[in-house]
């Protein structure tokens, strides 16, 4: 079975959400890994896994568990990057599959609006979560499991 990785530290709670259903429904295993307690429902198909606070401690757990033929579902730009290169599926709650190229690209576009708000020359801004987001989340998820599925031989 397939098995779902979330980032949960800042996936947003719809995402969360639509792959507790998918676990449920038994389409995919899901573990949640976050430095906090994560509220999901109880089903034998959701894990969740508390690490301690500090940096990147989420990242480290789903780096040296995820396997071939995994999903991962990250904000993460770094974490989605070496991921990708490791030819894990890896996804944003916003419905973005990372590829290669599209991921290094925005990982050269967040270092640089980085280095711009630390020189205080640009805003902190955070995009809100619509539910344009949350479909083309829905969709893409929806997308890899059955790829994913298909390539375990367990059709469509």
């Amino acid at each position: 079975m397939i098995t779902v990785w979330i980032d949960a530290d800042n996936c947003v709670r719809e995402a969360r959400e639509f792959v507790e259903r998918a676990a449920c429904r038994g389409r995919v295993r899901a573990v949640f890994v976050a430095d906090r307690p994560i509220r999901t429902a109880d089903s034998p198909q959701i894990q969740r896994v508390l690490v301690a606070p500090g940096d990147q401690q989420s990242d480290r757990v789903i780096q040296e568990q995820v396997q071939p033929g995994d999903i991962v579902v990250t904000r993460d730009i770094p974490l989605a990057a070496e991921l990708v290169e490791q030819g894990i599926v890896v996804l944003n709650d916003r419905g973005t599959v990372w590829s290669s190229e599209n991921v290094r690209e925005r990982l050269s576009m967040r270092d640089f609006k980085e280095e711009m708000r630390e020189q205080g020359l640009a805003p902190k801004r955070m995009q809100r979560y619509d539910k344009r987001d949350a479909a083309a989340f829905v969709a893409a998820l929806d997308r890899e499991i059955t790829r994913a599925t298909a390539k375990q031989g367990g059709g469509a």
